[in-house]
């Protein structure tokens, strides 16, 4: 059992097989396919620490790691060594695009190499976009991707923690906040409130869940959540859910719209 993620012109293999020969044949099928491709590399283990990291090994094709991958006429330029990038995310960035409304001030609380925040400023007539990573190359590459996007002065990009920034510097000055990484975004839900105008907008909710054939993913994430901002003593409407995607065997990652009023 195999998968594949195609980010610019590489491709990353998730094989389970142990074996190098099957690695290198599916490396091989690969690169037959898909003309395009210069590289194949293999990903052990699942996504690793704060920053989170694939942890990568050459199967074939050019050695490197670092790529040019376009996405609705937007490009990003990053390095799978030191940044995450998941193209599996296209559409909800660019369904997320398309709610923002002109004039909104967003914030991204977790903005990686500015996927979601380019696609913002690029697509959604917003005043301002800005964009906090945790990770000094994620907010490197951010700065590169404005530059190759021509879109300079429409996304801020703040390196740092972002629970901390937004106490500090976002006190009400957002209308719409994205919370696009799954293992901090219940943590940080009260700073996203916090980070509200007026305690009007809304917020863009990531989580993952586990969920057995009889389970319904979506409803076991709202009731998560809606305990979570009834203790937060906020009017709120979950507005809209979905499953994003499968990460793994019975395990989805989970999108909430949840409007704030």
């Amino acid at each position: 059992m195999s998968s594949f993620d195609i980010i610019g012109d590489i491709a990353v293999v998730k094989c389970f097989s142990k074996s190098i020969e099957d690695k290198l044949k599916l490396a091989n099928d690969i690169m037959k396919a898909n003309r395009h491709i210069k590289t194949v590399l293999s990903q052990f283990g699942g996504i690793q620490g704060e920053y989170r990291i694939r942890e990568l090994k050459h199967l074939l094709g050019e050695r490197k790691t670092d790529t040019i991958h376009h996405e609705f006429g937007c490009k990003f330029y990053l390095d799978l060594q030191h940044v995450f990038y998941s193209p599996r995310l296209s559409f909800e960035r660019m369904r997320i695009s398309r709610k923002v409304k002109s004039g909104e001030t967003v914030l991204n609380m977790f903005g990686g190499i500015g996927s979601f925040s380019i696609l913002i400023a690029r697509y959604a007539p917003a005043s301002k976009v800005y964009s906090i990573d945790i990770n000094p190359k994620a907010i490197r590459f951010t700065l590169k991707n404005l530059v190759l996007n021509k879109i300079i002065g429409k996304v801020v990009a703040i390196l740092g923690d972002s629970k901390y920034i937004v106490k500090i510097f976002f006190r009400q000055k957002a209308d719409r906040v994205l919370m696009p990484l799954p293992m901090k975004s219940y943590e940080c839900l009260p700073e996203a409130v916090y980070a509200l105008r007026n305690e009007h907008g809304f917020i863009h909710f990531y989580d993952f869940a586990y969920a057995s054939k009889v389970e319904d993913p979506i409803k076991k994430i709202v009731k998560r959540v809606s305990s979570r901002m009834n203790k937060l003593d906020t009017n709120f409407k979950i507005e809209f859910g979905r499953i994003v995607r499968s990460v793994g065997p019975n395990w989805y990652q989970i999108v909430l719209d949840i409007e704030i009023n």
